[in-house]
């Protein structure tokens, strides 16, 4: 196996602010979700900046690369072992459950034992390399953070971007809660992605201590509107056979169920018996898929609301905002809601979810001078219609607000200001 050798520090730093570790799960190429999202620009942003990053990733398929330097980041995916039928001798009741997905669950367990050993026994006591602080992203990554702070007495954060009761609608696997409980108990440090997620894990038995807030962030120079061409917008429009005085609301996530998409429907016909020309694109993945496509027909909308069940490339992404008028995010639970911030930057107007866990409800300001969305309850389809009948009453206020949103981004959500927060709550727990 390749190995990758220390970064080489560019000429214009003598040395590195902090060493860090990653434990994430997901990670460029093998991206499904925010957290892949987010541990990627995080890590480059932190590299940058002149710190030493190491990430353990997952090797999707034991087909990438099992070590590389990834745009300034020091990056290992080892390879992990089919180890389904082993585990299962001593699993428990609720992973025997999992049925066909307890393969999943072995994968995250080997993927973590195999990149902790790599961390411990490779570049620590092999190579005499050491580290500041440790990472672990969700359930998914830390574990391999625990063995390696027991390991080597180095502090650990637990970065928390969902739980598995937000995430199951107040269900979920014992044996995951398990996880996260721990891992908030051992770690020296829980980072989550905003306030309403922070009174979520008091309840779940966090410490509170512990507990520091950092909101995700975003490339506004990537996400600019002012970088996509007119032609192009309107050529997207046209592929979707939206006219130029149509309203084009978009809808772009997961279609399960927290994500609120079916009530999302329900509200159109009430959105159209006032503003009937507006139309709605869903474009997005899940297992809700009939279900939406049903609904759909039998509320006679299949000329109002088009359903695009597929994966787009980022920059299709960015494209499908800049064509939009306004986007809408029904969330039922949505710890921060990246979806929100990239809209937001790409200034259009934002009609999310805010009750609940919502980290959305902490981007969009719903009133006073810097408005920029509204504020609905996502778990009913007469309020979600409220809120996008604000927006559509008033094309300039729904052009100052998507301005206004913007502009938020850029004081508050950029990765520069994200990444120089989460290095100041290491340096806090690396002093203690």
């Amino acid at each position: 196996m390749e190995e990758f050798d220390v970064l080489e520090k560019s000429n214009n730093r003598t040395q590195s602010e902090m060493k860090i570790a990653h434990f994430s799960w997901e990670f460029s190429p093998a991206i499904w979700g925010g957290l892949g999202t987010f541990a990627t620009e995080i890590t480059q942003k932190q590299a940058s900046l002149g710190n030493e990053v190491t990430v353990f990733a997952v090797n999707n398929g034991n087909k990438l690369n099992t070590s590389e330097n990834w745009n300034g980041v020091e990056v290992y995916r080892p390879k992990t072992l089919n180890l389904t039928s082993s585990f299962y001798l001593f699993s428990n009741q609720d992973l025997r459950s999992w049925g066909s997905n307890f393969n999943f669950f072995t994968d995250v367990i080997g993927y973590n034992v195999m990149s902790a050993s790599k961390l411990i026994d490779l570049l620590v006591r092999e190579k005499g390399r050491n580290f500041d602080i440790i990472e672990g992203h969700d359930w998914l990554g830390i574990f391999g953070g625990i063995i390696a702070r027991q390991e080597l007495g180095i502090p650990l954060v637990f970065h928390v971007h969902s739980t598995e009761v937000g995430r199951s609608g107040g269900g979920g696997s014992p044996t995951i809660k398990n996880i996260e409980y721990e891992g908030a108990q051992i770690s020296d440090c829980v980072i989550t992605v905003s306030y309403s997620m922070k009174d979520e894990l008091k309840k779940l038995g966090f410490p509170e201590d512990k507990i520091r807030v950092c909101w995700n962030g975003i490339n506004p120079n990537k996400y600019d509107p002012k970088k996509i061409p007119f032609d192009k917008k309107i050529q997207l429009r046209r592929t979707y056979n939206v006219a130029d005085d149509d309203h084009l609301l978009f809808f772009i996530g997961r279609l399960v169920t927290i994500k609120g998409v079916e009530n999302l429907v329900k509200a159109m016909p009430s959105v159209l018996e006032d503003f009937p020309n507006t139309k709605l694109i869903i474009l997005g993945v899940g297992e809700l898929e009939e279900n939406i496509r049903i609904l759909i027909n039998s509320l006679n909308l299949s000329e109002k609301v088009i359903l695009r069940t597929e994966f787009v490339n980022e920059q299709d992404r960015i494209l499908h905002y800049a064509a939009a008028d306004s986007v809408v995010l029904p969330s039922l639970y949505e710890p921060f809601g990246i979806v929100c911030t990239e809209a937001m930057s790409m200034a259009k107007p934002v009609v999310v979810g805010a009750r609940g866990t919502s980290g959305m409800r902490e981007q969009i300001i719903a009133d006073g001078e810097n408005k920029c969305g509204i504020h609905m309850n996502s778990y009913d389809p007469n309020d979600i219609a409220w809120g996008i009948k604000q927006i559509l009453e008033s094309k300039e206020k729904s052009k100052q607000l998507g301005l206004n949103a913007r502009k938020r981004v850029i004081e508050h959500f950029s990765w520069d200001v994200v990444a120089n927060r989460t290095l100041d709550i290491y340096k806090e727990f690396i002093k203690h």
